[in-house]
């Protein structure tokens, strides 16, 4: 199968977590031998092309021009975006099937479609009225209008949880038979070899104190607010642990003042971007990662603490809901709730039996059902089907086609066929609409 993939962000431009699912499900199928081509934005010292493993991608830039805004940008990007599909599909043929990826590439996404009549999947990873808990102003009722716009041209849209099935259906109107729950995956070798590194580890917490870790996007949904506002209560009762804060956004002096007003700023370190070695390193140096995020729609950050063998710590927003059992592979605590944030956390830390108990079980489970052959499989399905529905559409139009010329080539040698409805009904089959159209010409021509 030939596949395209439109995004804005491909590693090692990581933006969020739409990169790392691309990149992964991309390898993934180009591995199995299908053709993928990863349409995205050219960012620093990037090619504008090069194969990736058995991945073409092809990388674009925006005009010279300054965007006002992120919404101008991204509507600059788009028309990079089909001009760059354009060359990519003169030189490489035409593709079974364009896979977009969010709001950001929904325009671009509309117009190879309906240029090339090609079959569209969108994936929706995140919805701007869950991020911001409904839409509050012009430029989120923007987006959210755009992400319309894409559930609604694309024949099938995948999730990443049953939480996002609901929101997308509740948000948009797609019907439920055409939203599909494929959840995210992780290299589940990512991990293999790598053991604790002591001097690492030193530059955080010294030897007896715990460290309980974050990593993601420092913005205000991800809940970080949530976690330093329990970090007290968890310094109480157990004195000995240090709080690492991993990654960038706008939040970050907000969250750095607010610990110096909690008077923790002493235990508490900001790491800023790490990339694919450090974060490495840390989850294994770490003892308890935690995401007590106020809106998820899935929580790939957490697989990868289940997988380095952390005892982790959720909140039970949207899709880390689904991915951890309570007490069982791992710790939930109520969305927006410190004192069970802290609750959880202390529990994991007292209780060095069930840590170790339900980090194994994590292990095993993201192994089980996250890795990315059973996903890859399970957006090959959703692709097979998008595609068996366009072609029985475009069946569809044929027969009438088919229908109309039967109707005028009857009427064009005999009249008085024309009149008769049960002549051809829409119950008449393409063969049978032949079996009439192909004596009448044959005869015709004879006359002639």
């Amino acid at each position: 199968m030939r596949i395209m993939m439109l995004t804005w962000e491909y590693p090692p431009r990581i933006v969020g977590g739409i990169a790392r699912v691309v990149h992964d499900l991309s390898q993934v199928f180009a591995n199995q031998g299908h053709e993928v081509h990863v349409i995205t934005y050219k960012e620093g010292n990037t090619k504008e092309f090069e194969k990736d493993g058995e991945v073409y991608v092809h990388r674009i830039e925006t005009y010279p021009i300054n965007a006002n805004n992120l919404i101008d940008w991204v509507m600059q990007f788009n028309f990079c975006v089909i001009e760059k599909a354009a060359d990519v599909i003169k030189e490489f043929g035409k593709f079974d099937i364009v896979h977009a990826h969010d709001w950001l590439v929904a325009y671009s996404a509309r117009a190879i479609k309906n240029a090339y009549k090609l079959p569209l999947v969108a994936t929706i990873h995140a919805t701007e009225s869950g991020r911001n808990k409904g839409i509050h102003d012009k430029n989120q009722g923007y987006v959210n209008d755009v992400e319309w716009l894409l559930t609604y041209e694309a024949s099938n849209v995948i999730c990443n949880s049953m939480y996002m099935k609901h929101e997308i259906r509740n948000l948009f109107g797609k019907p439920f038979e055409n939203i599909h729950v494929v959840p995210n995956g992780i290299n589940i070798n990512k991990f293999d070899g790598q053991e604790r590194d002591w001097e690492f580890r030193r530059n955080y917490a010294s030897d007896n104190e715990k460290i309980v870790f974050f990593a993601g996007r420092i913005v205000y949904e991800k809940g970080i607010q949530i976690l330093l506002d329990a970090a007290p209560k968890i310094l109480q009762n157990y004195n000995d642990v240090k709080f690492v804060i991993a990654g960038r956004g706008p939040c970050m002096d907000e969250l750095r003042a607010q610990a110096e007003r909690l008077g923790i700023s002493n235990r508490v370190y900001f790491t800023g971007y790490l990339n694919d070695v450090q974060i490495t390193k840390m989850y294994k140096a770490v003892d308890i990662a935690t995401f007590p995020s106020l809106y998820e729609p899935f929580g790939i950050v957490a697989l990868e603490g289940m997988l380095a063998g952390c005892a982790t710590v959720v909140s039970d927003a949207g899709g880390l809901n689904e991915i951890v059992s309570h007490g069982i592979d791992g710790m939930k605590s109520y969305s927006g709730n410190s004192n069970s944030l802290a609750d959880s956390i202390l529990e994991v830390l007292f209780n060095q039996d069930l840590c170790k108990q339900i980090a194994k079980n994590a292990h095993e489970k993201v192994v089980k059902e996250f890795n990315w052959n059973t996903i890859a499989k399970k957006t090959m399905d959703v692709y097979k089907e998008t595609i068996k529905s366009a072609k029985a559409s475009q069946a569809k139009v044929k027969f009438e086609e088919e229908k109309t010329i039967a109707k005028e080539e009857m009427a064009s040698f005999a009249p008085t066929f024309a009149t008769e409805d049960s002549t051809i009904t829409t119950s008449t089959t393409d063969k049978e609409i032949r079996g009439i159209i192909n004596p009448l010409r044959g005869l015709k021509k004879q006359l002639n």
